[in-house]
């Protein structure tokens, strides 16, 4: 009797699912979407202009740059109530995590700094000067390195993360948009929106390996603008978004060949997957929504209205 009931409580209680989380700048709300359903299920307001997004390692909160209200808010994920502002800094655009959990690297677009603040503390523990207008982020999988990218100096600033000091400076080409490390952290790439490329650099020697070029059939060169990108869990494959052209590229990541283009919402930005990889989420700013992307077909299965001008996604586990 008791196995009975057991078994009959867990299995009337409908397992949540999981989430891919997406931020629209022009209505200050972040939309929850439901993986399961393909819908938004939940609209959560936030300060001004919300951008970059990103989970704590054990997704207890959700880290958000409200651009214009000049700070990065902490939201809880299961109320969507904002639990506190950190000292983020002018203008905070983009940010990456600290493998630590607990040091926050933010791009501060107005003031040419990268603001390091430590979570827990809420206390600002550096700020480093790098190129005019910085927006990208990233740092190493062992926390060693931080990257950050600037749009008007076109260049990618290598910061020590033990001393917060600048030890190298690499140009790419024009306005880079978003940076990541690969390959276990071998490699860096940094794609160039105005340039219209992904440069792949050693990150021992912060050596040029590659620049991949991107060539879509009837569309003018300017149209063709790479911003954020995404490996799939292999790191064999690279989906990078070219924002007004309305594409997103497939690239080979050993390679560095595109090996082929998928027609999404227009201007699409960022992107997120789901959580084993099958799924993709692109978010497509001028059209207001999110395409979902078959990973294996590279075919776009869905569309999703979401608020006005989609920016940031990221994804979130509610089960298992």
């Amino acid at each position: 009797m008791i196995r009975t009931l057991l078994c009959t409580t867990l299995l009337g209680t409908p397992a949540l699912a999981d989430e891919i989380w997406v931020t629209n700048e022009k209505d200050n709300t972040i939309s929850v979407i439901d993986i399961d359903t393909l819908e938004v299920t939940r609209t959560i307001e936030t300060g001004e202009r919300p951008r970059g997004i990103t989970f704590a390692q054990d997704y207890s909160v959700v880290y958000v740059c409200a651009s214009d209200s000049d700070a990065v808010q902490v939201i809880d994920p299961d109320t969507g109530e904002i639990l506190h502002d950190l000292p983020s800094g002018e203008d905070p655009e983009q940010f990456a995590l600290h493998p630590d959990n607990r040091r926050l690297y933010i791009a501060n677009e107005d003031d040419a700094i990268t603001t390091v603040v430590d979570t827990e503390t809420r206390e600002v523990i550096a700020q480093i000067d790098v190129g005019i207008e910085p927006e990208g982020m990233a740092v190493s999988p062992d926390g060693t390195i931080a990257i950050t990218t600037s749009e008007t100096t076109n260049m990618a600033h290598w910061i020590d993360t033990d001393t917060q000091e600048l030890f190298a400076n690499t140009l790419v080409d024009s306005r880079p948009r978003h940076a990541e490390f690969v390959k276990d952290g071998a490699e860096m790439w940094v794609s160039s929106e105005i340039g219209g490329t992904i440069s792949v650099f050693d990150v021992e020697t912060q050596a040029e390996l590659a620049k991949i070029d991107f060539d879509l059939p009837n569309i003018h060169p300017d149209r063709v603008q790479p911003v954020g990108f995404e490996l799939t869990p292999d790191e064999a494959t690279a989906f990078v978004a070219l924002g007004p052209s309305n594409h997103v590229a497939v690239v080979n990541a050993q390679t560095y060949e595109v090996e082929d283009y998928i027609l999404v919402g227009r201007r699409v930005w960022h992107m997120a997957f789901n959580g084993d990889g099958t799924q993709l989420f692109t978010t497509n700013g001028i059209s207001g929504d999110v395409t979902v992307i078959d990973v294996d077909s590279r075919k776009a299965v869905k569309t999703i209205k979401v608020g006005r001008f989609p920016w940031g996604a990221a994804y979130r586990p509610t089960s298992g």
